[in-house]
């Protein structure tokens, strides 16, 4: 790509550092990218034990429009970097009571699944999903595309327009008012109920604007990526790397250098790396307490409520379950008690829903032949130092308990290799302040707007990408947050650059 003239640090390969890069590149700017680890993706790595491989961090994939607008913006086509394929069904879903629920993805099976299962009128699923669209696509789209804090952002008329679309219900109703209201039985609503975790909040407390997530799972589709979620970091790193971002790994960045309102560039092993932009895709916590000094400002962040955290176990399991598929739930009976224990508590809860991926239902090489490589997740408090090693044997075996209960045959004898991970360990791999998934929670109606933005108002270059601002966690909405940044700083280079 042809050089601007502009130079820009980014501090951080997550996928939404990666994302900003690609973006500067094909613009024309010159960028580094400094990352601490010795590996790319942030939370989205992978590793592998005693012939297990395991996707370490996230494990769904939706939208993959917007990867492939990368490689459309790059003049590169996707297919040699990056395959997938759409998955036959989003998730199985396991209640207390005995009940199984396969959420097909073509939608009609899915209804008569609710039918024949529960009971549900199958008008009740294409309503809810209806709903869920038009919500999606008349007010959420407007504000996940484009920043909230400067109001140049917006349009007169867009604007109105999501706003007569903005039902106060939307607002001031939570999430499960929200589902309860439009399924009769318990079971449908908490599958409902369970997107309020796609970033980190309280399905009691968090808005029912949160219902226009299922529509980006069950209308749009859920994907498999060739080679696990792995292969979207390594797209990502390759295509990067292919456009002349220059990669730095296992070097960190010291501190952020400023002057009179304005960036000048990073302190990486004590040297000045001067440059007229700099993107942290750091927890902005992290950014302002560490690499800016700023206790005033890092503190002022801490007023918002954190997301969940995660207490996840990697199981190579010795044989296959045929009863599960590549995303699975299992409920818990009391779901608002849970969600209780996770945010007023601060403390987990003693039937938590688990949710189980695994990844060689879709690729046999990921386990040894006829067994199967298990990521096990819990959600989990933000750390606020709880006692996680004396808590997490008792949670683990809460867990066997639970799906050996509900698939009818142990689980423990077949675990052949295991790994852990916990709050702890999540925040000191990844910088995630407390080990929060998605930095600040949805658990207000105005938690949207009080997400940190994508730039600074202090300093003139500095901008903001990942799950912990604005628009929010999750692979599409990072990615999102890099198109956002780096649409603004081809704004911003008209004024502040080369003066």
């Amino acid at each position: 790509m042809q050089a601007n003239g502009s130079k820009a640090v980014v501090i951080g390969a997550g996928i939404a550092g990666m994302a900003t890069a690609i973006r500067l590149a094909v613009a024309g700017w010159e960028v580094e990218v400094f990352e601490r680890n010795n590996y790319p993706g942030g939370k989205l790595s992978w590793f592998s034990q005693d012939g297990f491989s395991f996707d370490a961090g996230p494990s769904l994939f939706t939208q993959p429009q917007h990867l492939e607008e990368l490689f459309a913006l790059s003049g590169e086509p996707i297919q040699p970097y990056f395959k997938y394929h759409r998955a036959a069904e989003s998730c199985r879903y396991f209640f207390h009571n005995g009940k199984r629920v396969t959420a097909w993805a073509d939608l009609e099976r899915f209804a008569i699944e609710l039918q024949d299962q529960l009971g549900e009128n199958p008008e009740s699923l294409h309503r809810y999903l209806s709903r869920s669209q038009k919500v999606y696509q008349k007010i959420g789209t407007l504000f996940l595309q484009q920043s909230l804090h400067r109001p140049g952002s917006f349009r007169f008329k867009p604007v109105r327009e999501a706003l007569a679309h903005t039902a106060p219900g939307l607002l001031f109703q939570s999430l499960h008012q929200h589902n309860a209201s439009a399924f009769k039985t318990r079971e449908a609503a908490q599958i409902f109920d369970r997107y309020a975790t796609y970033n980190g909040s309280n399905p009691y407390a968090a808005p029912a604007m949160l219902s226009l997530i299922p529509h980006l799972e069950m209308n749009e589709g859920t994907f498999y990526p060739e080679g696990g979620m792995i292969s979207i970091t390594k797209a990502l790193h390759a295509l990067a790397s292919r456009l002349g971002v220059q990669f730095h790994f296992a070097t960190p960045v010291q501190r952020i250098v400023a002057h009179e309102g304005r960036v000048k560039g990073v302190v990486v092993n004590h040297e000045n790396i001067s440059a007229d932009a700099v993107v942290s895709n750091c927890d902005v916590y992290f950014t302002y307490l560490r690499l800016l000094k700023d206790e005033a400002r890092a503190a002022r962040v801490l007023k918002h409520e954190r997301s969940s955290s995660a207490l996840i176990f990697y199981w190579g399991i010795g044989r296959s379950f045929e009863q599960l598929g590549l995303h699975n739930i299992l409920f818990t009976e009391n779901y608002q008690a849970e969600f209780n224990h996770l945010f007023r508590k601060r403390s987990m809860y003693s039937d938590p829903t688990v949710y189980i991926n695994i990844t060689s239902k879709m690729e046999a090489g990921h386990a040894p032949q006829g067994m199967e490589n298990w990521f096990v997740m819990v959600n989990a408090p933000a750390n606020n130092g709880q006692p996680w090693q004396d808590w997490i044997p008792t949670i683990r075996a809460q867990v066997l308990e639970k799906i050996s209960h509900l698939l009818g045959e142990p689980i423990e004898p077949f675990i052949l290799t295991e790994a852990t991970l916990d709050p702890t360990t999540i925040e000191s791999r990844t910088t995630s302040y407390m080990g929060s998934l998605y930095g600040t929670s949805s658990n207000s109606k105005w938690a949207a707007f009080l997400r940190h933005p994508n730039f600074s108002s202090t300093f003139k270059g500095l901008y903001f990408v990942g799950g912990s601002v604005h628009p929010g966690g999750g692979i599409p909405l990072c990615l999102r947050s890099a198109a956002i940044a780096a649409s603004l700083m081809e704004q911003d280079k008209k004024t502040y650059l080369h003066k």
